[in-house]
Formats: structure tokens, sequence, C-alpha cells
């Protein structure tokens, strides 16, 4: 791989994962890896795979942007001409032939910035918890209003705009993509196998964080926002607010004076809307055992973004404070 691209890749204690996404990526070109705090020798094992390691003050707080920025800022020490910079999370996997298939896209499309592709579940089968990650992962091919941790950006752009957001513990990479978006450039999910990535969600619990992180970057980034938060962002957390607290505090407050009728209703009011959601899944071709499963996640889903929308209110602005970093899953 020229020196026109570059690879960053971020980590905190991936262990076996970090090791299998190092071994995915070409080895003829440059890698920076950067560790938040590992314990369980992520840097130097990154360095056996000749990657530049960078290892985080642990004074600042860790957050993925922070990680990203500072790679992104080695990278381009190390090869001040580079172009173009693919990012990988440490528990993914890069796929054979994406690099290819998207450098072609950004050299036929100039106004096109940012690239990414399908991101897979290793172990889709393995828990009912992955199987819904890997369906996260499944949205529309080509223009797109957003990225995940997986991406390839022109270097140029990524700088123009003033890099990942580092104070922000989650939703760093939709708020980039907003501004890629807003300085004139455009974004192209293409139908090519990108990255294959490894949850590990084993639990509810773990899952369930993983969507509380998920409301708290939807409050984030509506509050930066003020008045001028995009429609798709109003409408999530209005969803959000309504089916998460509306529908079962007004269930419970009522039942004193309905009989218990109310708390009736409130559950008939999610069952309903689960059956909504699995016939939509099914119209695009889940099976009946995938829709229902994401009918009932995504009603409980509701619940703990609010959960999260609910943690951001309390640190940020009743506190003061910034939330520390909401981690799912362990080694």
């Amino acid at each position: 791989m020229s020196a026109r691209l570059g690879i960053v890749v971020i980590g905190r204690n991936e262990g076996a994962r970090l090791e299998r996404c190092l071994a995915s990526l070409p080895q003829d070109g440059p890698v920076v890896y950067v560790d938040s705090g590992s314990t369980d020798g992520s840097l130097e094992l990154a360095r056996a795979h000749s990657a530049q390691g960078v290892s985080l003050d642990e004074e600042k707080p860790f957050t993925a942007a922070r990680a990203r920025n500072a790679g992104f800022e080695r990278l381009c020490s190390d090869v001040p001409n580079v172009e173009f910079v693919q990012f990988v999370d440490g528990d993914c996997e890069l796929r054979e032939g994406w690099l290819g298939e998207a450098l072609a896209c950004l050299d036929r499309h100039p106004k096109v910035a940012a690239v990414c592709g399908r991101r897979r579940e290793r172990h889709p089968d393995g828990s009912p918890w992955n199987r819904l990650t890997d369906f996260e992962w499944d949205t529309p091919v080509g223009d797109a209003a957003s990225f995940g941790g997986d991406v390839l950006l022109r270097a140029e752009v990524l700088r123009d705009v003033g890099g990942y957001d580092e104070t922000r513990i989650a939703g760093e990479d939709p708020d980039l993509a907003l501004r890629i978006r807003r300085a004139g450039h455009r974004i192209e999910r293409l139908d090519v196998e990108m990255t294959l990535h490894d949850a590990a969600l084993d639990s509810l619990a773990s899952w369930w964080r993983r969507a509380v992180r998920g409301g708290h970057a939807y409050a984030e980034a509506y509050y930066r926002a003020g008045g001028d938060a995009e429609p798709a962002l109003r409408r999530h957390l209005a969803s959000t607010v309504f089916w998460g607290a509306a529908v079962p505090v007004l269930a419970l407050v009522a039942a004193p004076w309905t009989a218990g009728v109310s708390v009736v209703l409130g559950a008939a009011a999610w069952g309903a809307l689960a059956v909504r959601i699995y016939r939509s899944m099914r119209g695009r071709g889940r099976s009946s055992a995938d829709s229902a499963l994401l009918g009932a996640a995504l009603v409980a889903c509701k619940v703990a973004e609010l959960q999260g929308a609910l943690v951001f209110v309390w640190n940020h602005l009743l506190r003061g404070a910034p939330t520390r970093l909401i981690e799912y899953k362990g080694r």
C-alpha cells in the first residue's frame, strides 16, 4: 500500500481482537496504533506488528475521538503527504479488497470525503445481543448521512473540519460526519464488505450499557446543536422521550384512578410498537425470529436510551461535570 494511505487503529484492552485486527492490515503501508490505558500488553503487541505505537496520557479522560486525533496527528507527522486515512477500531478486522474499492471510489468522486462499507459481526449467532448489533450495521447503500468508527477519510478534509471532537464520550462519528457534510462534501456507503467486528456482547447488561451510551450521544448532539439540530435527530429523541418516558410514566401515574387499566394500556402500546417494528422488518425480508427480536429490542432500547439522555442531563446540565467513558464490554 502506497504512502498516500495510512491506517489508524485505536484500542483499549482488546486482547485477541487486536491481534486479529493488526493481522488483517496491509503490511506495506504506515500503521499507527493508539492505546487508551490498556493493561493487557496491547501497545507491545502493536509494535510487534510493526505499527507505530502511541500511548495516551492517562491524566486526561479517554475518548475514542481523542485517540483517533492522536493517531491522525502521528500519521501526518510520519507521512506529511498522506492523502487518505483509514480508521479501524481495535475490535475489527479489515476485509480483503475493501481498501482497493474504497480508494477507487474516492479517486472517481472528488466531492466524496468519506467512504464506509458493510461492517459485520464476527459471531452474529453467538448471542442475541451480537445479532442485534449486526442488524445495526446494515444501513442503506449510496449517499449517507453518517458513518461509524471504521471509515476511510480524505486527510485534507479531516484537517479542514478540525478532526474529531475529543470532548464527546460517544457520538463523535456522527458529529464529524455532520461537519463534513456541512462543509460541502459527501459521504458514500458502498455495497462492499469493510470490516468484521467482534462486539463480544454476552449479556443483556452489556447490550443495555451500549444502548445507554447511544442515548447519551443523542442527547449531547441535540444539546450542542441547539436550534440547528437535524430533523432526524429531533425525531429520534422525541420518539425516545415518548416511548421511554411519557407512556410508562402516564400509565403509572394514572393507575390509581383507572384501577390499573392504564398500566395495561401502556403495556399494550409498547406491544403495538413492537408488532409494528416486527411487520416492518418482515416486509424488508427479515425472518420471523429476527423480526421479533428487533421488535422487542427496539422497544426496550427506548428506555435504555432515555437513561443515557438523563445521565447527560444530570452530569452536564445539573452537576456541570463530564460523564465518564461508558464501557460496555470487558476484555
